[in-house]
């Protein structure tokens, strides 16, 4: 076990040392990650994230409709982590990588077809697998590989900061195209007109898809063999076992099921724009955009501030935030005469949730987690930490049925603003265990 940890310590500096200048290869195999980790994502949630009012007209779903199909997603993708783990560890990023991106496009050219609610369930439940099974864990996976031993907090920040970037420009991208494809009095758009604006969004995003597979076929390296020929000499219970023995892990994992229940939430900010201050389709929309905005930054900034401070007081901080922003929002009334509330509010929130993204993987180093089990950690992380996929959508869609408008917009507040305060109190415990470790 030692001698492992000791082999894996000397290749993680090797690493580091080899990687830290900026070479156009490096630069371009950060770009590949940014690339595809944000497309194999965009039709699965950002349709629904951005455009969720004329996607349930569309569609002809409730809210609640809308949650379940996006529960089965959460199911499969559940399931889908964990073996997606070792499959990492073993086999090459590109392949598995461009391999997920094709399916997932291929998932766009039927949403096009603006299926019916079990039609909406199947294609939810394909991305399940198809954006998670040969994707996730090889993605962090070479991501901690490009960061080496201490440069973790900018490796994840600026991949998440890079993959909000491309988010916010995609989206801006298609809510122009949006606003230029329906009528210019918004509210008097037909059904029709909708249907076809928004079937034209979708093609747009499934072509961005497929290309960002392309992109990583022939750019991405076949590297990190000599790592996989040391994990495939490991028998597979005794690798999991070794993950499954750390506690740094599990907290981690608790940790990333707080961050990203707020994450999830994020995903009614549009309708609540419109619901509690009246705002039409498009002004929705533009909210959203707009927030989007500040991943790249609060990500790339947490990142660089986590190896500075550590990466566990950066998630302590951002937790508190989130709980302040959340119980805001839940404890008072919306004020549609100024809008600049519900802006400004929204960015804070934003700050702590996409800061809380662009590190929470970065701990990985500070929990000491050996660099050859990255990706069946990743795996075990995520098969927990991403329930939210399941379970928030529901949770939001029931309690936005049963109490329509502000009222159950608010409720829904108190529920992330619970997920908030147990994130701060776990996020607590693992700094003091890390730093208990570490001396």
């Amino acid at each position: 076990m030692g001698q492992w940890n000791d082999k894996d310590h000397a290749a993680g500096t090797q690493r580091a040392r080899t990687q830290r200048p900026w070479s156009f290869q490096r630069f371009m195999f950060m770009l590949c990650l940014i690339v595809a980790g944000e497309a194999v994502f965009a039709l699965p949630f950002h349709i629904a994230r951005f455009f969720r009012p004329t996607l349930l007209e569309v569609l002809g779903f409730t809210n609640i409709e809308l949650g379940a199909a996006q529960a089965v997603y959460g199911v499969l993708a559940m399931l889908a982590y964990f073996p997606g783990g070792p499959l990492a560890d073993r086999f090459s990023a590109r392949k598995l990588l461009a391999a997920s991106l094709g399916a997932t496009a291929v998932g766009g050219v039927y949403l096009a077809t603006l299926p019916g609610f079990q039609g909406a369930v199947i294609l939810w439940g394909f991305w399940g697998v198809t954006s998670i099974l040969l994707f996730w864990a090889a993605l962090i996976r070479a991501t901690r590989d490009w960061g080496g031993t201490d440069e973790q907090g900018r490796a994840y920040g600026i991949l998440e900061g890079g993959r909000g970037l491309l988010a916010a420009a995609m989206a801006s991208a298609a809510v122009m195209l949006l606003s230029l494809l329906l009528p210019e009095e918004v509210a008097s758009a037909t059904l029709q007109e909708k249907e076809q604006s928004l079937r034209i969004v979708i093609y747009g995003y499934s072509l961005a898809t497929l290309g960002a597979g392309v992109f990583v076929w022939f750019f991405v390296a076949d590297g990190g063999q000599a790592d996989r020929i040391q994990t495939r000499s490991e028998s597979l219970r005794a690798h999991i076992g070794r993950v499954l023995r750390l506690p740094s892990v599990w907290l981690q994992t608790l940790i990333v099921v707080c961050a990203y229940v707020g994450y999830k939430g994020f995903d009614n900010y549009s309708l609540f724009a419109a619901q509690g201050y009246g705002m039409d389709d498009v002004e929705a929309a533009r909210v959203a955009v707009l927030s989007a905005w500040v991943r790249p930054f609060a990500a790339v900034g947490a990142g660089f501030l986590g190896d500075r401070v550590r990466s566990s007081r950066v998630i302590v901080a951002g937790f508190a935030i989130l709980l302040a922003s959340d119980l805001f929002f839940a404890l008072t009334e919306p004020v549609p005469s100024a809008p600049w509330i519900l802006i400004v509010n929204i960015l804070l929130t934003c700050v702590a949730i996409f800061g809380l993204r662009g590190v929470y993987f970065a701990v990985f180093q500070e929990a000491k987690v050996p660099t050859a089990v990255t990706g069946t950690a990743v795996g075990l992380v995520s098969v927990i930490g991403y329930t939210p996929d399941v379970f928030v959508g529901l949770v939001g869609g029931w309690l936005l049925d049963r109490s329509p408008g502000v009222a159950g917009h608010q409720h829904f507040f108190l529920f992330l603003a619970g997920f908030a305060a147990l994130g701060l109190v776990v996020s607590l415990a693992f700094a003091r265990l890390t730093t208990h470790n570490a001396r």
